[in-house]
């Protein structure tokens, strides 16, 4: 018995031994374009760009799998930001990306709320607290408005409240090219 146990004690040893080894001989390093591109998306983890996260649509940038204007929650400014890291032109954005959305965060209305957690479940980034047949409620700070929580909501007690615009917040709007017009001196000399 005693010569069973010294044997599977050796067996194991050497094994171990060999993963040890086998880990840090074949490690397999992360790509650091991915990394990069990983870095400049807004880690919503919404799928708005119909990938599950930032880093999958990340990956897929990288691969050449993806076009760099899909991203809803970081919008021009990211797309932008990619075209400049990868060397490629930017890409104006389509659909729901486009849309100029204000700043908004989930708000549950306590009087309305059944218990029913699909909020929860919905939420990417855990932004929803409560529990089953007890009242949830939304962490502000951790709520990116990518609005997964409005669909699955059965009694629609979830609103979406703009955030207020304050000197932290507030930024200059950028002028369309309809918006600016013609130079003053062109007007002048016409």
């Amino acid at each position: 018995m005693l010569t069973a146990v010294l044997a599977i004690s050796i067996l194991a040893l050497i094994f171990g031994l060999l993963l040890g080894y086998a880990a840090v001989r074949f490690k397999v390093e992360g790509d650091p374009i991915v990394d990069k591109v990983d870095a400049l998306l807004p880690q919503t983890q919404c799928g708005q760009c119909g990938f599950p996260g930032c880093r999958p649509y990340a990956e897929a940038i990288a691969a050449d799998e993806a076009e760099i204007n899909l991203c809803p929650p970081g919008g021009e400014t990211t797309m932008i930001a990619l075209s400049d890291l990868l060397g490629k032109d930017p890409v104006p954005l389509e659909g729901v990306a486009a849309e100029e959305k204000p700043v908004a965060y989930a708000f549950i209305d306590e009087q309305e709320c059944i218990g029913c957690t699909l909020c929860i479940q919905a939420c990417p980034v855990d932004a929803i607290l409560g529990a089953a047949k007890q009242m949830h409620t939304v962490i502000k700070s951790e709520c990116t408005g990518c609005e997964l929580c409005l669909p699955p909501c059965p009694v629609e007690c979830i609103h979406m409240i703009p955030e207020k615009s304050d000197i932290n917040s507030w930024k200059w709007s950028i002028p369309t090219e309809g918006e600016l017009g013609e130079p003053t001196a062109t007007k002048a000399a016409g």
